[in-house]
Protein backbone atom coordinates (compact mmCIF):
# COMPACT_ATOMS: atom_id res chain seq x y z
CA UNK A 1 0.00 0.00 0.00
CA UNK A 2 2.53 2.17 0.70
CA UNK A 3 4.59 1.65 -2.22
CA UNK A 4 1.72 2.53 -4.07
CA UNK A 5 1.10 5.79 -2.59
CA UNK A 6 4.84 6.13 -3.18
CA UNK A 7 4.52 5.39 -6.71
CA UNK A 8 1.45 7.76 -7.23
CA UNK A 9 3.43 10.77 -5.30
CA UNK A 10 6.58 10.65 -7.66
CA UNK A 11 4.34 10.13 -10.83
CA UNK A 12 2.40 13.05 -9.36
CA UNK A 13 5.40 15.26 -8.68
CA UNK A 14 7.03 13.97 -12.29
CA UNK A 15 3.92 15.03 -14.14
CA UNK A 16 3.50 18.48 -12.42
CA UNK A 17 7.74 19.30 -13.07
CA UNK A 18 6.97 18.86 -16.50
CA UNK A 19 3.23 19.47 -17.62
CA UNK A 20 2.43 21.76 -14.31
CA UNK A 21 4.80 24.51 -15.11
CA UNK A 22 4.23 24.51 -18.67
CA UNK A 23 0.02 24.46 -18.00
CA UNK A 24 1.17 27.39 -15.03
CA UNK A 25 3.34 29.51 -17.80
CA UNK A 26 0.56 29.20 -20.09
CA UNK A 27 -2.29 30.50 -17.83
CA UNK A 28 -0.06 33.08 -16.52
CA UNK A 29 0.42 33.95 -20.23
CA UNK A 30 -2.98 34.08 -20.86
CA UNK A 31 -3.99 36.54 -17.70
CA UNK A 32 -1.28 38.78 -19.05
CA UNK A 33 -2.66 39.33 -22.35
CA UNK A 34 -6.18 39.53 -21.18
CA UNK A 35 -5.00 42.11 -18.84
CA UNK A 36 -3.61 43.82 -21.49
CA UNK A 37 -7.01 43.51 -23.61
CA UNK A 38 -8.35 44.60 -21.01
CA UNK A 39 -6.56 48.09 -21.03
CA UNK A 40 -6.35 48.46 -24.66
CA UNK A 41 -9.96 48.27 -24.94
CA UNK A 42 -10.58 51.16 -22.22
CA UNK A 43 -7.71 53.35 -24.23
CA UNK A 44 -9.74 52.76 -27.11
CA UNK A 45 -12.91 53.67 -25.55
CA UNK A 46 -11.33 56.55 -23.91
CA UNK A 47 -10.18 58.29 -27.40
CA UNK A 48 -13.78 57.28 -29.35
CA UNK A 49 -15.13 59.55 -25.71
CA UNK A 50 -13.20 62.27 -26.63
CA UNK A 51 -13.68 61.84 -30.87
CA UNK A 52 -17.61 61.24 -30.20
CA UNK A 53 -19.56 63.18 -27.98
CA UNK A 54 -23.41 62.79 -28.77
CA UNK A 55 -25.22 60.53 -26.78
CA UNK A 56 -25.79 58.03 -30.64
CA UNK A 57 -21.81 58.07 -30.90
CA UNK A 58 -21.03 57.43 -27.60
CA UNK A 59 -23.55 54.58 -27.59
CA UNK A 60 -21.96 53.27 -30.86
CA UNK A 61 -18.65 53.40 -29.81
CA UNK A 62 -19.65 51.08 -26.69
CA UNK A 63 -20.75 48.57 -29.15
CA UNK A 64 -17.74 49.18 -31.06
CA UNK A 65 -15.27 48.52 -27.78
CA UNK A 66 -17.35 45.58 -26.10
CA UNK A 67 -17.08 43.95 -29.69
CA UNK A 68 -12.85 44.34 -29.87
CA UNK A 69 -12.96 43.36 -26.14
CA UNK A 70 -14.74 39.87 -26.77
CA UNK A 71 -12.44 39.23 -29.83
CA UNK A 72 -9.51 39.70 -27.94
CA UNK A 73 -10.75 37.64 -25.29
CA UNK A 74 -12.03 35.09 -27.40
CA UNK A 75 -8.38 35.05 -29.72
CA UNK A 76 -6.35 34.65 -26.46
CA UNK A 77 -8.58 31.95 -25.27
CA UNK A 78 -8.23 29.68 -28.29
CA UNK A 79 -4.97 30.16 -28.83
CA UNK A 80 -4.26 29.07 -25.12
CA UNK A 81 -6.41 26.12 -25.55
CA UNK A 82 -4.87 24.60 -27.36
CA UNK A 83 -1.76 23.81 -25.58
CA UNK A 84 -3.46 23.43 -22.52
CA UNK A 85 -4.91 20.38 -24.53
CA UNK A 86 -2.09 18.97 -25.80
CA UNK A 87 -0.57 19.52 -22.48
CA UNK A 88 -3.82 17.38 -20.70
CA UNK A 89 -2.65 14.67 -23.40
CA UNK A 90 -5.28 14.47 -25.16
CA UNK A 91 -5.32 12.40 -28.04
CA UNK A 92 -3.90 13.18 -31.62
CA UNK A 93 -6.93 12.51 -33.14
CA UNK A 94 -8.66 15.47 -31.24
CA UNK A 95 -6.00 17.76 -31.90
CA UNK A 96 -6.67 17.21 -35.69
CA UNK A 97 -9.95 17.40 -35.26
CA UNK A 98 -10.03 21.06 -32.78
CA UNK A 99 -7.28 21.86 -35.15
CA UNK A 100 -9.52 21.78 -38.48
CA UNK A 101 -13.19 21.43 -37.41
CA UNK A 102 -12.95 23.72 -34.15
CA UNK A 103 -11.63 26.14 -35.52
CA UNK A 104 -13.93 26.40 -38.12
CA UNK A 105 -16.43 26.32 -35.92
CA UNK A 106 -14.75 28.91 -33.85
CA UNK A 107 -15.00 31.24 -37.01
CA UNK A 108 -18.89 30.54 -37.38
CA UNK A 109 -19.56 31.88 -34.00
CA UNK A 110 -17.19 34.55 -34.05
CA UNK A 111 -18.35 35.97 -37.39
CA UNK A 112 -21.78 35.45 -35.60
CA UNK A 113 -21.45 37.25 -33.14
CA UNK A 114 -19.50 40.04 -35.31
CA UNK A 115 -22.27 40.04 -37.46
CA UNK A 116 -24.97 40.49 -34.89
CA UNK A 117 -23.51 43.40 -33.56
CA UNK A 118 -23.33 44.77 -36.90
CA UNK A 119 -26.85 44.28 -37.17
CA UNK A 120 -27.29 45.89 -33.82
CA UNK A 121 -25.31 49.13 -35.39
CA UNK A 122 -27.25 49.24 -38.67
CA UNK A 123 -30.56 49.28 -36.75
CA UNK A 124 -29.22 51.50 -34.05
CA UNK A 125 -28.59 54.13 -37.05
CA UNK A 126 -31.70 53.01 -38.93
CA UNK A 127 -33.95 54.21 -35.72
CA UNK A 128 -31.32 57.56 -35.49
CA UNK A 129 -31.91 58.49 -38.67
CA UNK A 130 -35.96 58.19 -38.52
CA UNK A 131 -35.55 59.84 -35.13
CA UNK A 132 -33.49 63.06 -36.93
CA UNK A 133 -36.64 62.89 -39.56
CA UNK A 134 -39.29 63.35 -37.27
CA UNK A 135 -39.55 64.71 -33.71
CA UNK A 136 -43.20 63.64 -32.32
CA UNK A 137 -43.98 60.58 -30.33
CA UNK A 138 -45.62 58.93 -32.49
CA UNK A 139 -43.29 59.13 -35.59
CA UNK A 140 -40.64 58.18 -33.00
CA UNK A 141 -42.74 55.04 -31.89
CA UNK A 142 -43.25 53.80 -35.66
CA UNK A 143 -39.37 54.16 -36.49
CA UNK A 144 -38.79 51.83 -33.18
CA UNK A 145 -41.56 49.46 -34.43
CA UNK A 146 -39.20 49.34 -38.04
CA UNK A 147 -35.81 49.33 -36.09
CA UNK A 148 -37.36 46.67 -33.79
CA UNK A 149 -38.64 44.31 -36.62
CA UNK A 150 -35.50 44.90 -38.87
CA UNK A 151 -33.46 43.87 -36.08
CA UNK A 152 -35.58 40.89 -35.27
CA UNK A 153 -35.30 39.71 -38.53
CA UNK A 154 -31.56 40.09 -39.44
CA UNK A 155 -31.02 38.15 -36.09
CA UNK A 156 -32.86 35.40 -36.99
CA UNK A 157 -31.53 35.22 -40.62
CA UNK A 158 -28.02 35.38 -38.91
CA UNK A 159 -28.70 32.85 -36.48
CA UNK A 160 -30.21 30.27 -38.52
CA UNK A 161 -27.16 30.36 -41.10
CA UNK A 162 -25.08 29.89 -37.94
CA UNK A 163 -27.02 26.79 -36.64
CA UNK A 164 -26.88 25.21 -40.00
CA UNK A 165 -22.96 25.81 -40.37
CA UNK A 166 -21.94 24.57 -37.11
CA UNK A 167 -24.35 21.15 -37.72
CA UNK A 168 -22.28 20.49 -40.84
CA UNK A 169 -19.02 20.75 -39.35
CA UNK A 170 -20.51 18.95 -36.44
CA UNK A 171 -21.12 15.79 -39.02
CA UNK A 172 -24.97 15.85 -39.26
CA UNK A 173 -26.56 15.19 -42.48
CA UNK A 174 -28.55 18.98 -43.18
CA UNK A 175 -30.67 17.43 -46.25
CA UNK A 176 -33.34 15.40 -43.97
CA UNK A 177 -33.12 18.60 -41.31
CA UNK A 178 -34.05 21.08 -44.41
CA UNK A 179 -36.56 19.11 -45.27
CA UNK A 180 -38.15 18.33 -42.71
CA UNK A 181 -37.72 22.26 -41.90
CA UNK A 182 -39.38 22.87 -45.08
CA UNK A 183 -42.18 20.61 -44.31
CA UNK A 184 -43.17 22.19 -41.01
CA UNK A 185 -42.89 25.29 -42.30
CA UNK A 186 -45.25 24.96 -45.10
CA UNK A 187 -47.61 23.62 -42.92
CA UNK A 188 -47.22 26.49 -40.77
CA UNK A 189 -47.56 28.40 -43.59
CA UNK A 190 -51.35 27.31 -44.63
CA UNK A 191 -52.26 27.43 -40.98
CA UNK A 192 -50.98 31.00 -40.55
CA UNK A 193 -50.87 32.70 -44.12
CA UNK A 194 -53.74 35.47 -43.02
CA UNK A 195 -51.15 36.37 -40.03
CA UNK A 196 -48.03 36.56 -42.32
CA UNK A 197 -50.10 38.66 -44.76
CA UNK A 198 -51.38 41.06 -42.02
CA UNK A 199 -47.26 41.44 -41.10
CA UNK A 200 -45.97 42.07 -44.14
CA UNK A 201 -48.78 44.36 -44.97
CA UNK A 202 -48.46 46.18 -41.69
CA UNK A 203 -44.92 46.67 -42.24
CA UNK A 204 -44.72 48.23 -45.30
CA UNK A 205 -47.58 50.51 -43.72
CA UNK A 206 -45.26 52.03 -41.11
CA UNK A 207 -42.32 51.62 -43.38
CA UNK A 208 -44.05 53.87 -46.28
CA UNK A 209 -45.80 56.06 -43.58
CA UNK A 210 -49.12 55.61 -45.32
CA UNK A 211 -51.14 56.32 -41.06
CA UNK A 212 -49.89 57.60 -38.24
CA UNK A 213 -52.38 57.52 -35.04
CA UNK A 214 -54.47 60.80 -34.93
CA UNK A 215 -55.03 60.65 -38.65
CA UNK A 216 -58.65 60.61 -39.87
CA UNK A 217 -58.68 57.99 -42.80
CA UNK A 218 -60.87 56.15 -45.15
CA UNK A 219 -59.85 52.01 -44.93
CA UNK A 220 -61.95 49.39 -46.31
CA UNK A 221 -65.06 51.38 -46.25
CA UNK A 222 -64.67 52.80 -42.98
CA UNK A 223 -63.36 55.91 -41.82
CA UNK A 224 -62.40 57.60 -38.47
CA UNK A 225 -59.64 58.47 -36.35
CA UNK A 226 -56.63 56.12 -35.88
CA UNK A 227 -55.89 54.99 -32.50
CA UNK A 228 -53.50 52.66 -32.90
CA UNK A 229 -51.45 50.92 -35.64
CA UNK A 230 -48.91 47.93 -35.31
CA UNK A 231 -48.02 44.87 -37.59
CA UNK A 232 -51.35 43.37 -37.22
CA UNK A 233 -54.01 45.80 -37.54
CA UNK A 234 -55.02 49.31 -37.58
CA UNK A 235 -57.75 50.56 -34.87
CA UNK A 236 -60.52 53.07 -35.97
CA UNK A 237 -62.84 54.89 -34.19
CA UNK A 238 -65.40 56.89 -35.76
CA UNK A 239 -67.75 60.24 -35.11
CA UNK A 240 -70.03 58.39 -33.54
CA UNK A 241 -67.53 55.95 -30.80
CA UNK A 242 -67.62 52.69 -32.71
CA UNK A 243 -64.34 50.89 -33.15
CA UNK A 244 -63.38 48.92 -36.07
CA UNK A 245 -60.34 46.75 -36.16
CA UNK A 246 -59.31 46.65 -39.40
CA UNK A 247 -56.66 43.75 -40.86
CA UNK A 248 -53.67 45.16 -42.67
CA UNK A 249 -53.93 42.38 -44.71
CA UNK A 250 -57.64 43.40 -46.00
CA UNK A 251 -56.49 47.09 -46.79
CA UNK A 252 -56.01 47.50 -50.03
CA UNK A 253 -56.48 51.72 -50.58
CA UNK A 254 -56.04 54.16 -47.49
CA UNK A 255 -57.42 57.36 -47.82
CA UNK A 256 -55.84 60.08 -45.24
CA UNK A 257 -57.58 63.32 -45.18
CA UNK A 258 -55.38 64.83 -42.96
CA UNK A 259 -51.37 64.03 -43.84
CA UNK A 260 -48.99 66.96 -43.78
CA UNK A 261 -51.99 69.54 -44.71
CA UNK A 262 -55.70 69.60 -45.44
CA UNK A 263 -58.43 71.28 -47.61
CA UNK A 264 -61.90 71.79 -46.78
CA UNK A 265 -64.28 72.72 -49.91
CA UNK A 266 -66.87 74.84 -50.19
CA UNK A 267 -69.92 74.48 -52.83
CA UNK A 268 -71.54 78.14 -52.78
CA UNK A 269 -74.97 78.07 -54.34
CA UNK A 270 -76.77 81.45 -54.82
CA UNK A 271 -79.59 82.58 -56.76
CA UNK A 272 -79.50 83.03 -60.32
CA UNK A 273 -79.69 86.72 -59.79
CA UNK A 274 -76.83 87.28 -57.82
CA UNK A 275 -73.59 88.92 -59.38
CA UNK A 276 -70.90 86.34 -59.13
CA UNK A 277 -67.95 88.60 -58.90
CA UNK A 278 -69.39 90.14 -55.61
CA UNK A 279 -70.19 86.80 -54.18
CA UNK A 280 -66.70 85.59 -54.61
CA UNK A 281 -65.45 89.11 -53.19
CA UNK A 282 -67.47 88.17 -50.04
CA UNK A 283 -65.97 84.86 -49.68
CA UNK A 284 -62.56 86.10 -49.75
CA UNK A 285 -63.09 89.14 -47.56
CA UNK A 286 -64.52 86.35 -44.97
CA UNK A 287 -61.26 84.33 -45.43
CA UNK A 288 -59.01 87.43 -45.03
CA UNK A 289 -61.33 88.27 -41.68
CA UNK A 290 -60.42 84.73 -40.34
CA UNK A 291 -57.59 84.63 -41.40
CA UNK A 292 -56.96 87.96 -39.08
CA UNK A 293 -58.20 85.99 -36.38
CA UNK A 294 -56.34 84.91 -33.48
CA UNK A 295 -58.77 81.71 -33.23
CA UNK A 296 -58.38 80.62 -36.43
CA UNK A 297 -55.08 82.08 -37.96
CA UNK A 298 -52.59 79.87 -36.80
CA UNK A 299 -54.63 76.63 -38.71
CA UNK A 300 -55.52 78.50 -42.12
CA UNK A 301 -51.87 77.82 -44.17
CA UNK A 302 -52.93 79.54 -47.33
CA UNK A 303 -55.41 82.19 -48.65
CA UNK A 304 -58.77 81.49 -49.79
CA UNK A 305 -58.53 79.32 -53.40
CA UNK A 306 -61.20 80.28 -55.31
CA UNK A 307 -62.07 77.76 -58.81
CA UNK A 308 -64.64 80.34 -59.81
CA UNK A 309 -68.43 79.35 -61.53
CA UNK A 310 -68.41 75.57 -61.17
CA UNK A 311 -71.87 74.80 -62.39
CA UNK A 312 -75.37 75.40 -62.87
CA UNK A 313 -78.03 73.91 -60.75
CA UNK A 314 -82.04 73.38 -60.70
CA UNK A 315 -82.05 76.50 -58.56
CA UNK A 316 -79.02 77.85 -58.33
CA UNK A 317 -75.35 78.33 -59.86
CA UNK A 318 -72.36 76.80 -57.19
CA UNK A 319 -68.95 78.29 -56.87
CA UNK A 320 -66.43 76.22 -56.08
CA UNK A 321 -63.57 77.61 -53.32
CA UNK A 322 -61.55 75.50 -50.86
CA UNK A 323 -58.82 76.40 -48.23
CA UNK A 324 -56.00 74.80 -46.76
CA UNK A 325 -55.14 74.24 -43.26
CA UNK A 326 -53.54 72.51 -40.82
CA UNK A 327 -53.93 68.40 -40.70
CA UNK A 328 -57.39 67.67 -39.01
CA UNK A 329 -58.01 71.22 -38.86
CA UNK A 330 -60.34 71.26 -42.00
CA UNK A 331 -63.55 70.71 -40.53
CA UNK A 332 -63.23 73.72 -37.45
CA UNK A 333 -62.39 76.21 -40.10
CA UNK A 334 -64.92 74.99 -42.41
CA UNK A 335 -67.85 75.06 -39.93
CA UNK A 336 -66.92 78.56 -39.06
CA UNK A 337 -66.47 79.82 -42.30
CA UNK A 338 -70.05 78.55 -43.07
CA UNK A 339 -71.38 80.29 -40.06
CA UNK A 340 -69.98 83.81 -41.16
CA UNK A 341 -70.84 83.25 -44.98
CA UNK A 342 -74.84 82.69 -43.74
CA UNK A 343 -74.70 86.08 -41.33
CA UNK A 344 -72.71 87.57 -44.38
CA UNK A 345 -74.79 87.10 -46.89
CA UNK A 346 -78.52 87.54 -45.05
CA UNK A 347 -76.67 91.00 -44.21
CA UNK A 348 -75.43 92.07 -47.88
CA UNK A 349 -79.45 90.40 -49.32
CA UNK A 350 -77.74 87.31 -51.59
CA UNK A 351 -79.64 84.60 -52.00
CA UNK A 352 -79.30 81.09 -50.60
CA UNK A 353 -81.74 79.63 -53.11
CA UNK A 354 -83.85 76.26 -51.62
CA UNK A 355 -86.24 73.80 -53.80
CA UNK A 356 -89.46 74.90 -54.75
CA UNK A 357 -92.09 72.29 -55.08
CA UNK A 358 -95.16 73.26 -57.65
CA UNK A 359 -98.51 71.33 -57.27
CA UNK A 360 -100.52 70.38 -60.00
CA UNK A 361 -104.34 69.39 -59.93
CA UNK A 362 -105.15 68.15 -62.98
CA UNK A 363 -108.04 69.39 -65.08
CA UNK A 364 -110.86 67.35 -66.57
CA UNK A 365 -112.64 67.68 -70.08
CA UNK A 366 -114.88 70.30 -69.32
CA UNK A 367 -111.85 72.37 -67.76
CA UNK A 368 -112.89 72.12 -64.48
CA UNK A 369 -110.87 71.32 -61.40
CA UNK A 370 -111.37 69.14 -57.97
CA UNK A 371 -112.19 71.42 -54.71
CA UNK A 372 -109.23 71.27 -52.71
CA UNK A 373 -109.22 70.62 -48.56
CA UNK A 374 -107.30 73.52 -46.69
CA UNK A 375 -107.50 72.96 -42.86
CA UNK A 376 -107.26 76.92 -41.34
CA UNK A 377 -104.50 76.77 -38.38
CA UNK A 378 -106.29 79.21 -36.22
CA UNK A 379 -109.73 77.90 -36.33
CA UNK A 380 -109.37 73.94 -37.03
CA UNK A 381 -111.86 73.88 -39.68
CA UNK A 382 -112.28 72.49 -42.91
CA UNK A 383 -113.40 74.81 -45.88
CA UNK A 384 -113.95 74.18 -49.95
CA UNK A 385 -112.08 76.79 -51.99
CA UNK A 386 -111.75 76.37 -55.94
CA UNK A 387 -108.50 75.59 -57.13
CA UNK A 388 -108.16 79.37 -58.62
CA UNK A 389 -108.14 80.29 -55.48
CA UNK A 390 -105.76 77.60 -53.91
CA UNK A 391 -103.48 78.79 -56.23
CA UNK A 392 -103.49 81.63 -55.05
CA UNK A 393 -102.00 80.95 -51.80
CA UNK A 394 -100.53 77.47 -52.01
CA UNK A 395 -97.17 79.12 -51.76
CA UNK A 396 -98.09 80.69 -48.73
CA UNK A 397 -100.05 77.27 -47.39
CA UNK A 398 -97.06 75.21 -48.49
CA UNK A 399 -93.60 77.53 -47.53
CA UNK A 400 -93.15 78.79 -50.83
CA UNK A 401 -92.19 82.02 -51.47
Amino acid sequence: MNSNVQQFLTSARTWLLTHGLRILLIVVVALVLLKLAGILTRRIRGFLDRKWTDPESQKRAETLTGLIRWLLRLGILATAAFPLLAEFGASQAVQIWLASHGLRILGIVVSTFVLLKIATLLTEQTHAFFRRRGTDPEYQKRSGTLSGVIHWILRVVILAVAVFMVLGELGLKLGPILGTAGIVGLAVGFGAQSLVQDVISGFFILLEDQVRVGDVVEIAGKSGLVEKVNLRMVILRDLSGSVHFIRNGKIDIVTNMTKEFSYYVFDVGVAYREDVDEVIGVLKAIDDEMRQDPNFKNDILAPLDVMGLDSFGDSAIVIKARTKTRPIKQWRIGREFNRRMKKKFDELGIDIPFPHRTIYFGKDKQGGSPALNVEMEDSARQTSIEPEAAHESRRTSLGGK
